[in-house]
């Protein structure tokens, strides 16, 4: 049976009326840049992620961008982030002229390890950015309270994680800025690049408006060197038409994670594990409890994942390695002295991960296929 990572066609034949007429409301306006569309779009982006205010940009790579000029950062300043990520997190620290200082990830979350951060700061500390990966908040709790204690700002890398929750509180809503991406792929998805700050301080939502238009206030008067970061009013139709699905959609990949635990264990594997072993093969994303996990990404770990991916791919099993390479053994940041086993958690999740198809039109059938799949490859190599 053949499974896709991801089928974008059968979300949009779901909605097809409701994002048709969105096209056509801009088209019929001829209003593209900016405007009502983006403004509506940008209410409805901050009450979801419990913000006072968002700011519709041009993509989450430009959000991370824009929300680090916001924060001031700079030539000399150092920014706190995690190895294991997209590129787009660190190369905005890099591009700014700022140093990313990295912090090893935890081996159960992938997220940053809270328990090392407060070590990493310095008197050069500008930022610290937390990395939401896969739909998973990091340790907000407790990476804001250092935070506090050191007066330094956090931005919150939010592009897998719209919508989802640390002990209720929503991505973007803990620190002084969070990122959103709606890259196609992403869960709430533009049918093109865009992204998103959301901020509960005015004074930093004025301050993004600004930089993505120019510096311009009034037009052709630039206060601050900005640059061209807005996002288009189609996109913003796009999403506001998809924003009102985006719970249930987020609800069917709960459902489908909780398949997959039910059926894993079922098939005999030890799903409560962390890392895997020769004795437990496979280990499955964590969900605590006090988390709103929406499931961007449902990543498991293999120590035989390379064999696993071409397994599942001849049987038409689509798969994605989230992410091959961590940051500080990228060839482009060969410059900042990093070595291999520097962070070796982040090297171990880089080696080990794989993402299984998690959208919520998978089907029952299509799931249990890749389940029955990725057990006859682990029963095959004991």
């Amino acid at each position: 049976m053949k499974v896709p990572l991801l089928d974008l066609k059968a979300q949009y034949a779901a909605i097809r009326g409701e994002v048709d007429a969105a096209i056509a409301r801009v088209v019929e306006s001829q209003h593209f840049i900016l405007g009502p569309e983006v403004e509506a779009l940008e209410k409805e982006v901050a009450q979801y992620s419990q913000c006072a205010h968002a700011v519709g940009l041009s993509s989450g790579t430009d959000a991370i961008l824009v929300g680090l000029m916001a924060l001031g950062v700079g030539p000399g300043d150092e920014v706190v982030t995690s190895p294991h990520t997209f590129i787009a997190t660190v190369s905005c620290i890099v591009r700014l002229g700022a140093r990313p200082v990295f912090v090893d990830v935890d081996p159960a979350s992938f997220n940053l390890d809270a328990r090392l951060l407060e070590r990493a700061l310095t008197l050069r500390t500008k930022a610290i950015m937390p990395v939401h990966l896969f739909g998973q908040l990091a340790d907000m709790e407790a990476i804001t309270a250092i935070s506090q204690r050191h007066r330094v700002p956090v931005i919150e890398d939010a592009a897998q994680a719209v919508g989802s929750e640390w002990r209720g509180r929503r991505a973007g809503a803990w620190g002084a800025l969070g990122c959103l991406s709606f890259f196609p792929s992403k869960n709430l998805g533009a049918f093109g690049d865009a992204g998103a700050v959301v901020t509960n301080d005015a004074e930093l939502a004025r301050s993004v408006k600004l930089l993505r238009a120019q510096g311009q206030e009034p037009k052709y008067f630039s206060k601050i060197l900005g640059g061209n970061f807005r996002i288009d009013a189609i996109q913003a139709a796009v999403l506001r038409a998809k924003l009102v699905h985006l719970d249930a959609w987020t609800a069917a990949r709960q459902r489908n994670a909780a398949r997959y635990r039910k059926w894993f264990a079922a098939a005999g594997f030890d799903v409560s594990q962390v890392k895997p072993t020769r004795e437990h093969p496979l280990v499955l994303p964590p969900e605590p409890a006090h988390v709103r996990h929406i499931y961007n990404q449902f990543s498991i770990r293999s120590i035989e994942r390379d064999a696993l991916k071409q397994h599942l791919q001849e049987l038409g099993i689509g798969t994605e390695i989230y992410y091959p390479q961590p940051m500080h053994l990228q060839e482009c940041f060969a410059s900042l002295g990093f070595k291999r086993g520097d962070f070796p958690e982040a090297e171990a999740a880089a080696a080990q991960s794989l993402a299984i198809p998690i959208y919520p039109e998978l089907e029952e059938a299509q799931q249990r296929a890749v389940v029955e799949a990725i057990a006859a490859f682990h029963r095959r190599r004991r």
